[in-house]
């Protein structure tokens, strides 16, 4: 029903809104928090989880399994493993990148040949192949090339030009392989993601670059990579969190200077299977956590000035550049940004 004004028109009436309502999200509400009760009930009336072997004491005079000497001790070479993996991964990464974005058929190739290999081998394969790879030689040293060969041509058949050489069964075993594996492998997937960050900057930058008169590496350095960052960073902080789980691949090597070798040593001493488990994961998933909250804050560090409120950022910023003055946010008789 319609009223009449002094004008004549007719005024209509107040819209009255009904919200909409959504049965199916209440159901989901109430089968999630059944599943959750469940669950709660699972952890905390279930005594073969075994808590008090896990956190407070495995023995007369034993700390939980969590936090004996020797796990902490691989906790420690976990850590340590997963940093020298990823530095290895990003820098050979964005060498092999910068390979494979050159006009140079040879070096594109190489890098190519690099990333295919790595990326369809799998991780576990390849660290009990470093583990092995001590068979090929009987020792691994820095000096001249193909030395033997070369004696053997000219009739010095015990010509050595070795400066330094180690066995390769204690060089190619253990910790450094580990590493090793780890690394090349990260390294393929790196060179795409960094790939991918370089080509996502605009072209016509590092041509406008050029004509300013820098360098290639000048470009590189300064135009495309602080841009490329944005699109780097992400998968970049995936990519070591999935490190820290992958470095339970190398007990199978075995290191011993490894979380997860540590925790499995006390199910093989106290034949106790699923509390080591768990606390295996509790580990991995603090660690992991940890890792999450630092990307979280990188990931807005290199992401200022884009997305919504970046952009209006920078029309406030530029607002108040052509105003000569600051503009603000907020006052008593405005609505802040």
């Amino acid at each position: 029903m319609t009223t009449e004004t002094q004008s004549g028109r007719a005024r209509p009436e107040a819209i009255k809104a009904v919200p909409v309502r959504h049965p199916g999200r209440w159901v989901a509400i109430a089968v999630l928090a059944v599943l959750a009760a469940m669950f709660l009930h699972l952890i905390f009336t279930n005594d073969r989880f075994n808590w008090h072997f896990i956190f407070v004491s495995m023995g007369e005079g034993k700390r939980g399994a969590m936090f004996t000497g020797p796990v902490l001790e691989g906790l420690r070479g976990t850590l340590l493993l997963t940093v020298l993996a990823m530095v290895i991964g990003v820098g050979l990464g964005i060498v092999v990148a910068i390979m494979r974005l050159s006009t140079n058929p040879i070096l594109s190739s190489v890098a190519f040949v690099y990333t295919w290999v790595f990326r369809a081998l799998p991780r576990l394969v390849l660290a009990i192949l470093f583990g092995n790879l001590g068979i090929l030689w009987e020792r691994i040293g820095f000096g001249l090339p193909f030395d033997a060969q070369l004696g053997n041509l000219f009739g010095i058949h015990d010509l050595n030009a070795q400066f330094y050489s180690i066995k390769a069964t204690d060089l190619l075993s253990g910790f450094l392989a580990g590493v090793l594996a780890l690394g090349l492998s990260e390294a393929a997937y790196m060179a795409e993601i960094v790939r991918a960050g370089i080509q996502s900057v605009d072209e016509g930058q590092s041509e406008a670059a050029s004509a300013l008169g820098l360098s290639r590496g000048q470009v590189l350095r300064r135009i495309v990579l602080p841009q490329a960052m944005r699109v780097i960073v992400p998968p970049t902080g995936n990519e070591t969190i999935a490190m820290v789980k992958d470095t339970s691949l190398v007990a199978f090597v075995p290191v011993s200077f490894e979380l997860f070798f540590q925790l499995q040593a006390i199910s093989s001493r106290t034949f106790i299977v699923l509390p080591v488990l768990i606390a295996a994961c509790l580990w991995y998933l603090i660690i992991c956590s940890v890792l999450m909250v630092v990307q979280f804050f990188v990931e807005r560090h290199f992401s200022r000035g884009y997305g919504t409120a970046g952009k209006a950022r920078m029309r406030l910023s530029g607002l108040s550049a052509e105003q000569g003055g600051a503009v603000p946010t907020s006052g008593p008789g405005g609505a802040g940004l």
